[in-house]
């Protein structure tokens, strides 16, 4: 199955008997979460998902998700264009025990419905691919916590440790 947009809606289990590859693209304002995230609204990403079965005779849901995102750089707020590629690797599981036993390489897809929402599944790969702290590699700003305090020496606090340091030197003169 191969379009332009991606399917809202889908039945991997079904899918999977088939072999079925969809392609397509989803536009940003389809997923809000996703937008949540960003500095413009506006974009869309690309999707291939493959659906099949593998030799454990688990469903799974192979495939990848990309788009460019413009996230606000936390040194200059400036935007900062982003490329994302994730994978997406899950297997189809009906329950939580399901899902706690499925090997390590793969990701549960919950089935709680029929129908899996194909748009919420590529939004969350997204927001997983998103960086915690978006930064332009070769941004300009220099950081600096607070403005540097110069201090006279008449503003200088006495050290009150200085006598023990005299009672020392005493000590070790004698």
């Amino acid at each position: 199955m191969s379009n332009g947009q991606l399917p809202k809606k889908a039945d991997p289990r079904k899918l999977a008997e088939r072999e079925a590859q969809i392609t397509g693209s989803v536009e940003f304002s389809a997923m809000p979460r996703l937008v949540s995230f960003l500095c413009q609204e506006t974009g869309t990403a690309q999707a291939e998902l493959n659906f099949s079965t593998d030799e454990q005779y688990l469903r799974t849901v192979k495939g990848s998700v990309q788009a460019k995102v413009f996230m606000t750089c936390q040194r200059c707020l400036e935007p900062v264009a982003l490329d994302l590629d994730e994978e997406i690797c899950l297997a189809v599981v009906l329950n939580e025990e399901q899902a706690r036993n499925l090997p390590g390489y793969y990701d549960p897809l919950l089935m709680l419905d029929e129908d899996a929402d194909l748009i919420a599944l590529v939004e969350d790969e997204l927001i997983l691919g998103l960086p915690s702290v978006p930064l332009h590699h070769d941004c300009s700003v220099q950081m600096s916590f607070g403005e540097a305090e110069t201090v006279s020496p008449e503003q200088q606090k006495p050290n009150p440790f200085s006598v023990l340091a005299q009672l020392k030197n005493k000590a070790d003169k004698s």
